[in-house]
């Protein structure tokens, strides 16, 4: 496995190392140890799979009181996942990474708590799973509008698929910081 740092402090790209043949591929797309070696620490407790169409845009979404890291894998299809950093007073705050999660690159992200996570569906049909580090709690989700301009987050599509909560979201600069994570 390669570790890749992105612009983001823990936002990582993980490229594993994909043993390939005439009857197909396998890779190992988590290891405990590795991971802790590159600095992600977590216990994954909940996995979640999704299954999305073309032009399909979700988030910007976080938890706040139970925060949630993800590690996002494309299963199927090609999508541009994005993370960006809502923790008050960190030197990032308001910056986001994207990078492009297809079942041909293998890549996969890891978004750490206090981040915004969203994504957007390129291929026909994407599935896409995810592995927590806690719970899902409904009641504790929240979200930043998708095409905030002050995040300028090149998402390359003027009239996305949103769900009707995806589109009332507020801009971050709207959000009232007792509703965004604190920066550590």
């Amino acid at each position: 496995m390669h570790f890749i740092a992105t612009a983001l402090p823990g936002v990582v790209v993980i490229e594993p190392r994909v043993y390939e043949e005439s009857r197909g591929y396998f890779f190992e797309s988590y290891q405990q140890q590795k991971f802790a070696a590159a600095g992600i620490t977590g216990t994954f407790v909940q996995d979640h799979r999704s299954r999305l169409g073309k032009g399909t845009l979700r988030g910007l979404h976080y938890q706040l009181h139970r925060p949630q890291s993800r590690l996002c894998t494309v299963l199927h299809g090609e999508v541009f996942a994005v993370a960006t950093d809502i923790r008050k007073g960190s030197p990032s705050f308001g910056l986001s990474a994207g990078v492009l999660l297809s079942e041909t690159n293998k890549l996969q992200l890891f978004i750490p708590r206090g981040f915004a996570h969203g994504l957007l569906v390129l291929s026909e049909e994407a599935e896409l799973m995810y592995k927590c580090d806690d719970f899902f709690y409904p009641q504790d989700e929240r979200g930043v509008l998708w095409n905030d301009p002050s995040l300028t987050i090149a998402w390359c599509i003027a009239e996305p698929i949103l769900s009707r909560r995806d589109r009332c979201n507020p801009p971050l600069s709207r959000i009232d910081p007792l509703d965004l994570p604190t920066y550590p």
